[in-house]
């Protein structure tokens, strides 16, 4: 008798991370495992893997995606007794993910309907467990639906029902199954899911403990968490060597070091200084030449970072990619020595006209051992998007270097960044360019006054500015900015303007170049 071939019987069972590939399909099971209910929008899943891809979920059976769940991590003590779903989600974007939470919140679990008593839900809260414990999470805690309440609201209480389920007197098929599966009951909390008509809008909030649970140091509540800032008003100045401005350059890194920095942030193409002593008279000609001395800006701030342990945010730079394009870069040098990059994304008339820039084409936000943050070039601060795009995607402070000839192109950067501190609930802070170079075409003077902001309440600095430069004076300005009373404010401000967003009438739709 010949061998069979055991692999045509085979049909595998897979628990692993959502992909965005995922997304359409799990859109389509939602919309057969809960009918009569709104399912996920598209940008809510994309949302779901750019801000905490670990914490989602798919069930995939022999090729096909039969279940999904979704999460996300808080402090649950910070939230009102009688939450919603909404409350606890941000109405679905999970922007209020936490990565210093004590609990992992479920806020999804399906499995699509032929597929069901294979123990799909099981394993799903399985993976959910063990993200738990290797994050060392205190607890996980679901807003359970009851859709067999409808059947029994009649004679009945939610309190009553569950109890009787509790008792295994009646069966519920989620909160047997979340019973089943090691939760307790915490409380029952009407209006949870306004479109829940099975559960008559009522939820039952549950909880499993993780007994590997170990407290540490730095799991206890925050009062303040200071980030401190050094922005860089930079003089443009003749120099005649890469040396004379990598000397300058280091001063100013020096001082910031010696403040206990954690950013030093330096302004937007500063280094078409190196352009004061090339022989090229023409722009264009000039841009490719200062091009040249990429390879030595990125050696020099790599070693300032490491030497001076600060974070820079090295201005930005003319770089020649994608064989012979001009691209304007602001690069982040990390203090251990790794480096990040973000590309202008909007080219101004005179970046075009003299120069030939091309834009990037992506948003950018990056992880430091200050939390998340992200750069936008001058330009870009002024497409409030760009900056609601880094928010949603976790940054908290966005860094703005930038170069302008007059006041009133100042200002528009200014008022900008301001007005993005306040309507995302972030600090943003300025560096620009002062000074003269009489001999260089288009970079021959400059107007600045760089500062940090912060958003508008009574727990920020007065006025919203954490500090600023005087105009037009070469000097720095050192700021501490507290991302704890961010996180904080965000949940209880006198305004709550990412919380308060009606993604029901609008929403920013982002394609994602990765």
């Amino acid at each position: 008798m010949r061998k069979l071939d055991l692999s045509k019987f085979e049909k595998k069972m897979i628990i692993r991370n959502m992909k965005e590939e995922d997304i359409d399909k799990i859109i389509a099971l939602q919309e057969v495992c809960f009918p009569g209910m709104d399912p996920w929008k598209r940008d809510h899943l994309e949302s779901h893997l750019n801000i905490f891809s670990e914490g989602q979920f798919v069930a995939e059976y022999d090729g096909e995606i039969i279940g999904s769940c979704s999460s996300l991590i808080i402090n649950f003590d910070e939230y009102d007794d009688r939450h919603t779903w909404a409350d606890v989600t941000d109405d679905g974007y999970i922007t209020n993910h936490n990565d210093d939470g004590y609990n992992l919140y479920g806020i999804e679990v399906m499995v699509h309907p032929e597929y069901r008593r294979m123990k799909i839900g099981h394993r799903l809260y399985e993976q959910r467990k063990e993200l738990a414990r290797e994050l060392n999470l205190k607890s996980i805690i679901i807003g359970g639906r009851i859709p067999n309440y409808h059947k029994h609201a009649k004679e009945m209480s939610p309190r009553e029902y569950v109890n009787e389920v509790s008792l295994h007197k009646i069966y519920d098929p989620v909160l047997s199954f979340q019973l089943l599966n090691g939760f307790t009951l915490m409380r029952i909390n009407p209006n949870y899911l306004p479109d829940d008509r099975q559960s008559n809008k009522y939820a039952t909030l549950m909880e499993w403990n993780n007994v590997d649970y170990k407290s540490t140091t730095k799991r206890f509540y925050k009062t303040s968490y200071p980030v401190r800032i050094c922005v860089v008003q930079y003089m443009m100045r003749q120099i005649q060597s890469f040396e004379d401005f990598a000397s300058q350059v280091e001063y100013f890194t020096d001082v910031a070091s010696d403040a206990e920095a954690d950013f030093a942030v330096f302004p937007e193409i500063f280094t078409t200084q190196l352009m004061s002593f090339l022989d090229e008279k023409v722009p264009s000609l000039a841009i490719r030449k200062l091009t040249e001395y990429t390879e030595e800006y990125i050696q020099l701030f790599t070693d300032l970072a490491v030497r001076y342990n600060i974070n820079i945010i090295g201005g930005s730079h003319f770089v020649k990619e994608d064989e012979d394009k001009i691209y304007n870069i602001a690069y982040l040098f990390r203090r251990d020595g790794t480096i990040e990059k973000q590309y202008k994304l909007h080219i101004t008339p005179n970046e075009r006209k003299w120069w030939g820039i091309s834009p990037g084409d992506a948003v950018r936000v990056f992880d430091t051992d200050c939390g998340k943050i992200a750069i936008q070039i001058c330009y870009d601060i002024e497409f409030p998007e760009l900056a609601r795009i880094a928010t949603d995607l976790g940054a908290k402070i966005i860094f703005v270097p930038f170069c302008t000839e007059d006041r009133e192109g100042y200002l528009r950067v200014r008022y900008c960044a301001q007005a993005r501190a306040i309507e995302n609930q972030i600090y943003t802070a300025i560096s620009g360019t002062v000074g003269n170079l009489p001999q260089t075409e288009n970079m021959d003077i400059q107007y600045a006054q760089s500062a940090i902001f912060s958003p508008s309440d009574f727990e920020f600095a007065k006025d919203g500015i954490v500090g600023e430069t005087n105009a037009n004076i070469e000097m720095v300005q050192i700021g501490d900015v507290d991302l704890e009373v961010l996180r904080r404010k965000r949940q209880d401000g006198t305004v709550r303007h990412l919380k308060d967003r009606r993604h029901d009438i609008y929403q920013i739709q982002y394609r994602n170049h990765k």
